[in-house]
């Protein structure tokens, strides 16, 4: 049986085959479990990026948005532009979670959940944030094809 969303009975509706936990509150669970993986994922990440103090060349610094206006060096801007994004990309990933925390118990983060607004501001906050991320990850996998080709992509992940 499809889900109906948008309208009840006759709005627009999910083909079963399409839906994670056959109704709203099961897709809701998945969404609740997958999103444990992303926290836990960029809390370790951080305290990696921490300990092994890489968080010193890794995210943006002044030199690098001079470097963006004013280097004749290609490389150099690619460099400076790669850490920018990574500087960047903090912000959403961020809005995401507080976000998302603030929707998941709006009476234990209250306090948090008055900063987005009202309800709806702070479910279209929370929505916009997953273009955001999948644009930057898009654009990111592209560029480190163009210019490193598979050896930079395999560097990633070895």
């Amino acid at each position: 049986m499809p889900i109906q969303c948008l309208g009840g009975r006759g709005g627009w509706s999910f083909p079963a085959l399409v839906t994670l936990g056959g109704w709203l509150g099961g897709g809701r669970n998945w969404h609740f479990a997958a999103m444990w993986v992303y926290v836990v994922n960029l809390f370790l990440y951080g305290c990696f990026i921490f300990i092994t103090k890489r968080w010193k060349n890794r995210f943006a610094a002044s030199n690098d948005i001079k470097a963006l206006k004013a280097s004749a060096n290609p490389k150099r801007k690619l460099f400076a532009g790669h850490k920018l994004v990574y500087t960047v990309i903090l912000v959403p990933l961020l809005v995401a979670i507080a976000s998302g925390l603030a929707m998941y118990k709006p009476a234990q983060f209250h306090w948090l959940a008055s900063l987005f607004g009202d309800w709806q501001t702070l479910r279209t906050i929370h929505f916009m944030t997953i273009p955001i991320v999948l644009g930057m990850t898009f654009v990111h996998s592209i560029m480190a094809l163009k210019f490193g080709g598979l050896r930079l992509v395999k560097s990633m992940f070895v």
